[in-house]
């Protein structure tokens, strides 16, 4: 009980900021040094911060790498489809260096998508596109725009 009650007022007398000594006695027991802390020696200490920053920095580069990546693929749908450049993206590209490229599995899809394109715009291709489309509205189509053009001739002629 005794042990108690000094425990709950020590805490409360600690808290008023009244007495103590005890905070102090704790500071000092904690050691400076950042090896100790962790509990290695110094050069334990020193090899697995050199070994941090090292995968640090392999993670940057492969991260800078994707990027370029990115930007990379961005860069060839701009081209495609015409659209305006983006100075953000060959800043990325020119920082990973000359080694970036799309990666394999955009490679095959961009290969895939050139050669659909090129099937389409050959003459076989358009011959298909014939075929698929409808003769019968393109007659009406026809019929209605000289039917348009022969009225409006005959407003303008008296002849007519």
């Amino acid at each position: 009980m005794a042990f108690l009650m000094k425990s709950m007022l020590s805490n409360q007398v600690k808290n008023l900021g009244l007495g103590g000594g005890g905070e102090e006695s704790k500071e000092e027991s904690t050691p400076s040094d950042p090896a100790a802390a962790a509990g290695m020696t110094r050069e334990e200490y020193e090899e697995y911060q050199k070994q941090v920053v090292e995968e640090k920095m392999e993670r940057d580069a492969a991260f800078a790498q994707k990027k370029a990546e990115r930007a990379c693929l961005r860069v060839h749908l701009r081209e495609k489809y015409r659209l305006p450049k983006s100075e953000l993206d060959d800043n990325q590209i020119q920082m990973a260096g000359d080694d970036v490229g799309l990666p394999e599995d955009l490679q095959k899809m961009v290969a895939e998508d050139q050669v659909e394109e090129e099937d389409k715009d050959s003459i076989l291709g358009q011959l298909q596109n014939i075929q698929n489309m409808d003769m019968d509205a393109i007659k009406e189509k026809a019929q209605a725009t000289f039917t348009e053009i022969k009225q409006a001739a005959e407003q303008k002629c008296s002849v007519m």
